[in-house]
């Protein structure tokens, strides 16, 4: 936004009325009040630094802390490979440890995105977080920082957060959106303030924004020309790349294997739903439905007019279905080749935006509700606000296809949209004051709100052996 004329009134010693306008001569050399861009933070940064990365030649890998799906499919677009999710909410140690080394070997780098404070985990604790997860890999970590007006205190907030913790892990600093001349500036006075190495900066660059909704950025894939924005990103990225391998450099780590949990004799085809509307899928589930014995066959229900053939599973992630939801209504066929495959029995496995889909019907953004799979009981409804969000603990009512009775497993809810029909055949807590029931789930179904983390648990072998026996019956 360029602002072209100022007027005010009485302002400290400047009495009266004036006008400044900045369209006259001694202004043309060009004065803008720039708004920084909505997500511009963290996520902005990784991609500028993945992207430079590649185009150096250093193969890089991406990961994100905590249960975020949309800023991997960032670093995919970046990259052109696969980001992985670490959490130690969702996963034990030696299950994230495994991850880590596993997807990290080979790579020239290996860059791990944080999640909302360094310190903020599960609850008021450090639990899950950012720093918990470098501390659990001995990751070197990379503070961005945002200066905005302020200089000594900055430092001392950094300061602060360094000695938080007997062992910080904080090994250097990037500063976001600061201009070459602030970051000369406060480049000198961080480093001698803090100790820390300021390795580099990225300008505010508003013509590589992104845009957001109530769950965070848009996609990666609803922005036409994202593969411009992080090229512009890695372009305009300053970066001490000699200071940076002396401070991050580290071995690729050993990483003990991740439980193995049973096999399929044979391969299963499994359809996984994949476009706009179901678009949350976590890399790993994938990967362990494969080495289980899966072979997912990826379909979209807003465009394709049935399930592939020969599938022998169906598996429904998380997404954005009440921004399809007329046009997810009209694909009729779609809609009654999986209502008629999952009454006949077909194994399936549904999560939050999947579980939605296969209700009666669902409300869109505009509150118009439109008939859906009608496979469950529920409408779904538009809530207005976040509802059961966050870490929470699953238990099991009774054995079913992915759970035995009394398993517990930790899961994660974010949505705006809520159903009237939940379901009861799991008990869900997030702390001791707060627990509900949830779900449906039968000896070859599950779907409920939860998302589930399936890598390293028994799910992705009881899901394919559940397919297994189905291309029997079939057979």
């Amino acid at each position: 936004m360029q602002i072209l004329k100022l007027s005010f009134e009485n302002i400290n010693s400047l009495k009266g009325a004036w006008t400044i306008d900045f369209q006259a001569p001694d202004f043309r050399s060009g004065i803008f009040a720039i708004v920084g861009p909505t997500g511009s933070g963290k996520t902005t940064m990784t991609c500028a630094v993945l992207a430079a990365l590649k185009k150096r030649g250093a193969d890089p890998c991406a990961f994100k802390s905590g249960p975020d799906y949309i800023d991997p499919m960032f670093h995919r677009s970046a990259l052109q490979v696969d980001s992985h999710n670490l959490d130690l909410f969702l996963s034990d140690r030696p299950t994230v440890q495994a991850l880590y080394a596993r997807c990290a070997s080979g790579h020239g780098a290996a860059v791990c995105e944080g999640a909302m404070g360094f310190y903020d985990g599960q609850g008021l604790t450090t639990r899950a977080s950012a720093w918990e997860l470098a501390d659990t890999l001995s990751l070197p970590v990379l503070l961005v920082v945002q200066p905005g007006g302020a200089s000594v205190t900055l430092a001392a907030e950094i300061q602060g957060l360094v000695h938080f913790r007997k062992n910080s892990h904080i090994s250097g600093i990037l500063l976001n959106s600061c201009s070459e001349k602030l970051y000369k500036m406060l480049k000198d006075l961080l480093e001698r303030e803090t100790g820390l190495p300021v390795l580099g900066y990225l300008p505010n660059l508003p013509q590589a924004a992104v845009e957001s909704r109530h769950l965070g950025l848009k996609t990666a894939d609803e922005i036409t020309d994202i593969q411009e924005k992080i090229a512009l990103l890695a372009d305009r990225l300053v970066m001490d790349w000699e200071k940076l391998a002396a401070v991050t450099e580290r071995p690729c780590p050993e990483g003990g294997r991740l439980s193995s949990r049973g096999t399929a004799s044979v391969s299963v085809r499994i359809a996984v739903a994949r476009d706009g509307a179901f678009c949350f899928t976590y890399a790993e589930t994938l990967d362990a439905l494969r080495e289980a014995g899966a072979e997912p066959v990826f379909f979209s229900p807003v465009r394709d007019a049935a399930l592939p053939e020969g599938v022998c599973g169906l598996y429904l992630p998380g997404g954005y279905p009440e921004l399809y939801a007329q046009a997810l209504s009209e694909n009729k066929t779609m809609r009654a080749s999986i209502r008629q495959a999952v009454n006949a029995g077909l194994p399936t496995a549904a999560e939050c935006g999947g579980f939605l889909y296969l209700g009666q019907s669902l409300e869109d953004a505009e509150g118009k509700s439109w008939p859906m799979a009608g496979v469950l009981p529920g409408a779904g409804v538009r809530a207005g606000r976040l509802v059961r969000f966050g870490y929470a603990v699953l238990t099991a009512k009774r054995d079913s296809m992915l759970f035995r009775a009394g398993e517990n497993l930790p899961v994660h809810e974010f949505h705006h949209w809520d159903s009237t029909a939940n379901g009861t055949a799991f008990t869900a807590r997030k702390n001791e004051k707060m627990q509900w029931e949830c779900g449906f789930a039968n000896e070859n179904f599950y779907a409920g709100f939860p998302h589930l983390y399936w890598a390293g648990t028994p799910l992705p072998g009881r899901f394919v052996r559940a397919a297994e026996r189905y291309s029997k019956t079939k057979g």
